[in-house]
């Protein structure tokens, strides 16, 4: 996959708590074969320290793009959202909501809370390898990122 600048790495943060999208996840990674280096957190709260980069994660990377799934333990992905677009170091961050919910009330509050775009995953392994890709070439090879104009 061609990046937007240079050869530049993609980070990506996967905030997932379900073992079947994590691995649809990295699987449609593999299948792109794109460079696009995929850090998974499980859990709201896990996900906020390292967005911080407090504790274990005090050298995390600064993501270039967050997938975000909306029902997560400890802390919810509305939360995770909210905090992220009200912090000025997170608020630039791309978040792409990726959740099973259709529910219009989900959708609003997203959007209110600045979700860059709300995702319905798909079950299907090759719709969501295709989704996956559709996100990632959009992202990645034509918008310009925050940091990326410079090849950083």
């Amino acid at each position: 996959m061609k990046k937007n600048v240079g050869e530049r790495v993609a980070n990506v943060l996967l905030v997932e708590d379900n073992p079947d999208s994590i691995f649809m996840t990295q699987e449609a990674l593999k299948e792109i074969k794109s460079d696009i280096k995929l850090f998974v957190v499980e859990d709201g709260a896990e996900a906020m320290t390292f967005l911080h980069r407090d504790g274990e994660y005090k050298d995390a990377v600064h993501p270039d793009l967050i997938f975000l799934d909306l029902n997560l333990p400890k802390k919810d992905g509305q939360e995770i959202l909210a905090e992220c677009k009200s912090d000025d170091d997170l608020k630039t961050i791309p978040v792409i909501i990726l959740t099973t919910s259709q529910s219009e009330k989900d959708i609003m509050k997203a959007y209110s809370h600045h979700a860059n775009c709300y995702i319905t995953k798909p079950t299907d392994l090759d719709e969501f390898i295709r989704m996956v890709k559709s996100v990632l070439d959009f992202w990645l090879t034509v918008v310009i990122l925050p940091g990326w104009e410079d090849g950083q």
